[in-house]
């Protein structure tokens, strides 16, 4: 690995653009990336400083001789699942926030994708990056060098790893934020040549440069962190007539199985939830399929007035805002979530995805606030209706859930990494 960090890291004394890349540049004129004017370039001889004169762990003194005139940019490499694209849609809404001037470019997988629909919702500029690694890290090394930003921001997925072998051609520093209990694979390998390491758990540290590494937790949305609309007029949104009904008396399960959505918690939804809404009058769900099963869910479900079905959740925060209880992935970014939200919750971890992520951020909820767990294993319709109604039964033990995991989020995690950030590029940052 040494050695090719070497082969790949920049000469200090040159900035010249390898024969390649203005090959590439060239013979692609129509690539739809935001452009600027020609101007002096302070902010890069700042860079090269905070490369070459600074210790990685040491933050560059801020260079007042740099132009104020030039905005702050911040390139953002992401890709599914959702927590790794809405990490950096959360992290650039707060460097939007903070630094209004500033501008922000997200990579990712060419359309249509997760990241790209985001970037869209969002109103950032998109990069498409391919998946064919050689073609990715060319691709990224094009766009970089034309938005020209002052470092990149690897959230994890298809084209953060592309995109940081880029900025080591290109000279540029980067940063990676890991969202899960165990560091992903491309982070093992790349956190040694990163300026900072942003972690949301304590365990991965031993497994990474100790030095490099911060414990932020993991950054939300703003539109969820800051979200102040009641369960009343939230739940008028998924169901106008529920406001016959008084508000403390409305139990509303939400579903989520992730954008991609989640084939074995649908089918084990399926087979309970017309038993439950029957049963149950002041029961209400609230289930997301996952934008590939919702035509079989709708063609195979009974419609219901206490059941709102639907493939993906645009106005998440809404969701939960309206929900008692939710029944979920145990995705980074969703864990994260119910802390900042308070949701009693049960968890189905996912147990595929690359280092069993899911099992390991399940059981810490479990710890840190009282999650159900339900292995996929036990999962089925009898186990899901016995758990919803254990949580429903029990007042005291959703209060100490929700206590708990309110006291255990950690609300302010974007502004505290976006503030490194600021930090360690030497850019100024409002106190």
């Amino acid at each position: 690995m040494a050695a090719a960090a070497a082969a790949v890291q920049p000469a200090s004394s040159s900035r010249a653009t390898p024969p390649f890349l203005r090959l590439r540049i060239t013979q692609n004129p129509n690539l739809r990336i935001p452009t600027r004017a020609a101007a002096p370039r302070p902010s890069r001889a700042r860079l090269r400083r905070c490369r070459l004169s600074h210790s990685p762990l040491t933050p560059a003194a801020p260079d007042h001789d740099a132009d104020p005139a030039d905005p702050l940019r911040v390139a953002f490499a992401c890709g599914a699942p959702g927590g790794r694209v809405y990490s950096a849609i959360a992290l650039a809404d707060e460097l939007h926030a903070s630094l209004p001037g500033s501008r922000s470019l997200i990579l990712g997988a060419p359309a249509p994708s997760l990241e790209s629909t985001a970037a869209a919702a969002a109103s950032y500029p998109f990069a498409p990056v391919p998946r064919c690694l050689p073609r990715a890290v060319l691709a990224a090394a094009v766009h970089l060098r034309r938005f020209d930003p002052h470092v990149l921001v690897a959230t994890g997925g298809s084209a953060s790893l592309p995109a940081c072998l880029a900025a080591l051609l290109l000279g540029l520093p980067f940063v990676i934020q890991d969202q899960d209990a165990s560091p992903a694979p491309a982070t093992r390998i790349l956190a040694p040549l990163a300026l900072r390491v942003f972690l949301a758990f304590n365990a991965p540290v031993r497994q990474l440069p100790k030095r490099k590494c911060a414990v932020y937790g993991n950054p939300v949305r703003m539109s969820i962190r800051k979200c102040r609309v009641s369960k009343a007029e939230a739940l008028a949104r998924f169901f106008p007539r529920a406001a016959l009904l008084p508000e403390e008396e409305a139990q509303v399960v939400l579903v989520i199985g992730g954008a991609e959505g989640s084939p074995e918690m649908n089918v084990a939804v399926l087979n309970m939830y017309y038993e439950m809404l029957r049963t149950r009058k002041n029961r209400y769900i609230i289930w997301q399929t996952g934008t590939e099963s919702f035509s079989e869910m709708e063609s195979l479900v009974k419609g219901h007035r206490r059941l709102f079905l639907t493939p993906f959740l645009h106005e998440l925060e809404i969701a939960y805002a309206a929900a008692d209880v939710v029944v979920s992935r145990a995705g980074a970014m969703t864990c994260t979530e119910i802390l900042v939200t308070g949701k009693p919750s049960i968890l189905i971890p996912l147990p595929t995805v690359v280092d069993d992520h899911q099992t390991k951020n399940a059981y810490i909820m479990a710890d840190v606030m009282g999650a159900k767990v339900i292995t996929e294993d036990e999962l089925d319709s009898s186990s899901l209706t016995s758990t919803i109604d254990e949580v429903f039964s029990d007042e005291q033990l959703m209060a100490d859930m929700s206590q708990k995991a309110i006291t255990a989020s950690r609300p302010n995690s974007s502004t505290d990494i976006i503030r490194h950030i600021c930090t360690l590029i030497g850019a100024p940052y409002p106190t």
